[in-house]
C-alpha cells in the first residue's frame, strides 16, 4: 500500500473511531436517563405496593424493540438480549426499592 493510501486509511480509521466514540458516549447518557427514569418509576411502585415487574409491559416492549431493531437493520435478537439484561437490573432496582 502507498504511503498516501495508508495515510488515508488511518485518518479514516481516526475520523470512524471518533464516530464510535461519540455514539458509545451518547449510549452511556442515554442509558443513566432511562434508569434515573426507572428508579422514579421504583419508587412510585414502592409507595403504592406495585410489584417490581411487570411481565405483560415486558413482553410488549420486546415486540416493539425487535420490530424497531429490524426497521433498523439491527439484529432483533441483539435488541431482545440488551432489553433483557437492563430490565433485570432495572428489577432489582426495583426490589431494593421496595425493601426487598
Amino acid at each position: 500500500m502507498s504511503d498516501i493510501a495508508s495515510d488515508h486509511a488511518e485518518a479514516e480509521l481516526r475520523r470512524l473511531r471518533g464516530s464510535i466514540d461519540n455514539i458509545d458516549a451518547a449510549l452511556i447518557h442515554l442509558l443513566a436517563e432511562r434508569f434515573k427514569a426507572t428508579q422514579r418509576v421504583g419508587v412510585l411502585k414502592a409507595e403504592h405496593g406495585m410489584p417490581p415487574s411487570d411481565p405483560a409491559r415486558e413482553e410488549q416492549q420486546i415486540a416493539r424493540l425487535r420490530r424497531l431493531a429490524e426497521e433498523a437493520d439491527l439484529d432483533p435478537e441483539f435488541a431482545q438480549k440488551w432489553f433483557t439484561f437492563v430490565v433485570a437490573e432495572v428489577i432489582r432496582h426495583h426490589t431494593a426499592a421496595a425493601g426487598g
